[in-house]
Parts: C-alpha cells; structure tokens; sequence
C-alpha cells in the first residue's frame, strides 16, 4: 500500500447528535460554493501531494487512475450497498473525465469496499494489512472507516481498498463513504488548514460538496497525469482551472 487515509474517530461525537440524512440537509443549506482561484489551488495541492499515513514510497507526485474505475461492495448489509451504489453514482455524475461505477464481481473491481460492524473494524484492519501496521495505523490515526490505494513505479493508481463501518447510522456511513471513497481516487493527504474540505479531520459533510468537487475535477483532467510533480501541475493548472470552474458551475447549476 502506498498511502492511507482515514475518517477519525472524533467524529462520532458530532454524528451521534446529528445523526441521520436532515444533518446532511443541514450542512447543504450553509454550504460555500464561491471559491476564488488561490482557494482552490491551495486545497487541491495540500490534498494531492503528500499522504496521511503512508508505509512506502515517495509521495510528491500526483497520484490518480488512469483506467475505468469499479468499485464492488463487499458485505451483507443490502441497504448500505444501496447507499453506497448512490454515492458512486453521484460522484460520477459530478467528475467530468472519471469512468466510474459498481460491479458485482470482486473480479471486475479495482475498488474493494468492505462493509463491517463498528467493532469488526480494527479486526478486518489487521486481516488486511497484518497487526502490526494495524497498531500503528489506530495509533496515528484511530479510525472510524479506512481507504488505502496502491500504485505502480509510473503513480498510477492499480488498486484500492476502503473499510466502511454499517452500524453508525446513515450520516456517518455517508460522510465515510464519500470521504473514504473521493480520497482512494488519489487526494489522500488530510489537511487541518483549509476550512472547506472533506479532507480536513474536522469537517464533516455527507454529500459531494462544491470545494471538494473542484479538487476532484482538476485531479482528473486529462492534462493532470499521473507523476506529474508540483511545479509540472501549477504550470498547466490556470487553463485546467478555467474548465473545471464551467464544469462544476454547470454540474451545479452555480451562479455567475
């Protein structure tokens, strides 16, 4: 595994009191969408660069697929695969240039999600990644649901992982869902400095919000390649910038 990332545990706390679909409701009606240039640059190059927790390799380049992305459900719970299907489908509606959807063999996917009891987490952690990495991914991070990619020599992205818990209700499945599955597409660096983000340890969302739909979009478009370095991405990124912008605008149906 090249990277982690992880929606901490802190976050119980919060979604105990919210708890449900009208606390989503209520973070979309006081959602930021007006973003200038320079906000959405700074976020997308702390959330693309670098990497939460990571075991090996470098991780100053962009990481992303370059290949159809589908995504298998692994668990008994019928409603939360119904949920998370909508996730995916939502995000593929809003990323222009991502090829993503559901399959229903683990065959077809290069995106695994397992789907486990909140007290089956730390367990299915050490199964995956042994009980040694296991301790120090709850050490450093002391999850609440898990993603991790792996990539080859060239920074693309061949395989992810993520672990969702079921049984903490449907915001918190939600805000894992989307967080977990967004960050195993490559912006998998947590960030405390930008306010807006899902990929800040004290935010959460629920939905595919705007700020983190410009991340995403400047990631996958098709001059963004893989490898890229920092200094190779700021020098196409005001034109990719340009489109995304009409993009999300458009997708949104945003103001002028």
């Amino acid at each position: 595994m090249a990277a982690f990332a992880a929606l901490l545990a802190p976050v119980t706390a919060l979604s105990a009191a919210a708890g449900d679909v009208p606390a989503i409701v209520s973070r979309q009606r006081i959602e930021k969408k007006s973003f200038t240039d320079a906000e959405i640059t700074e976020g997308f190059f702390k959330t693309a660069f670098g990497a939460e927790y990571h075991l090996a390799g470098r991780v100053d380049r962009i990481r992303k697929y370059n290949v159809p992305v589908r995504v298998f459900a692994d668990g008994r719970r019928a409603d939360r695969k119904a949920q998370l299907a909508k996730v995916v489908s939502d995000i593929g509606k809003r990323i222009q240039h991502l090829d993503i959807a559901m399959t229903e063999t683990d065959e077809d996917a290069n995106v695994r999600v397992k789907l486990v009891r909140d007290r089956d987490l730390y367990r299915t952690i050490s199964q995956d990644y042994g009980s040694e990495r296991a301790r120090e991914i709850k050490t450093s991070l002391d999850p609440q649901c898990l993603s991790g990619f792996r990539k080859n020599d060239a920074f693309e992205i061949e395989h992810s992982d993520v672990i969702l818990t079921v049984d903490n209700g449907d915001f918190v499945f939600l805000d894992c869902a989307y967080e977990e599955l967004l960050q195993s597409l490559g912006p998998i660096n947590d960030t405390s400095s930008v306010p807006w983000t899902m990929f800040n340890d004290n935010v959460s969302m629920g939905f595919f919000d705007v700020y983190d739909q410009y991340i995403l979009n400047v990631l996958y478009d098709p001059r963004i390649k893989a490898g890229m370095t920092f200094t190779e991405v700021k020098a196409v990124l005001p034109t990719v910038l340009a489109d995304v912008r009409a993009w999300v605008k458009q997708v949104n149906d945003l103001p002028e």
